[in-house]
């Protein structure tokens, strides 16, 4: 039987074997746990399914926490931590890789450290960690920054902060686009940021297709690509 606590339930970031990417330890936590915090009941089911077909989801409380909740709702943020009030376990599953990492878990996770619940991390994949690993760019000091501004002139202003970050504390810069723009990113990198900076492009990581490439901008602009609608985490270092 499973200590009572929060367990962060890292998720796969392709569709490959579970035992690829997942510790068996994973597994019989999620067999230890009736009521899931998930980012989209649709993806939930399919990866507790996965987990163990056998698994009886209709006997399962899942509610959903994602960019449409009302993170400042905390009483209803504290109703998903309940069951931990009552001995039980909790289980938290994003999407795509590591719950509360660049994810609306981390509000429930905040609230239950205030509460004085126990908080377990699970072992897995992190598209963030494992892109930086790959990169060759420097790993002790290093910013998520999440989605670029859509608004040109706050990109470019997001830009340019990033290269004096890079310039001035050596700090890699990580950061992520809407799947169908990440040829135009790499593009427009190539075209109006300095030659000599180093991109690291990191697609499907973990997938069949998986490729990790760091290249000057100068010569990304001479390259051939294609990134269209695969899933890519950028990297941007001196």
């Amino acid at each position: 039987m499973l200590e009572s606590g929060l367990y962060l339930i890292p998720n796969q970031l392709s569709d490959v074997p579970l035992e690829r990417v997942l510790p068996a330890h994973n597994i019989e936590v999620v067999r230890g746990i009736r009521h899931f915090v998930v980012e989209s009941l649709r993806s939930g089911r399919r990866f507790i399914k996965k987990c163990d077909r056998s698994i009886d989801i209709d006997s399962l409380t899942l509610n959903e926490l994602n960019e449409h909740t009302d993170l400042k709702d905390t009483t209803a943020l504290e109703a998903l931590l309940e069951p931990i009030g009552r001995g039980e376990p909790v289980g938290v599953i994003s999407d795509a890789g590591c719950p509360a990492v660049a994810d609306p878990g981390a509000d429930l996770v905040a609230i239950a450290q205030r509460k004085g619940y126990k908080v377990f991390p699970l072992v897995g994949p992190s598209s963030i960690l494992m892109s930086l690993m790959a990169s060759g760019f420097n790993g002790q000091s290093f910013a998520f920054l999440g989605y670029l501004p859509v608004d040109a002139h706050a990109r470019q202003a997001r830009l340019k902060e990033m290269i004096r970050r890079i310039e001035r504390e050596h700090q890699t810069q990580i950061f992520i686009e809407a799947p169908y723009r990440n040829n135009q990113l790499i593009a427009d990198l190539a075209t109006h940021q300095p030659p000599q900076l180093r991109l690291c492009v990191a697609s499907d990581i973990t997938g069949e297709n998986q490729c990790i490439v760091t290249r000057t901008l100068g010569a990304w602009k001479q390259a051939r690509y294609d990134y269209h609608k695969i899933p890519t985490i950028f990297l941007l270092y001196q």
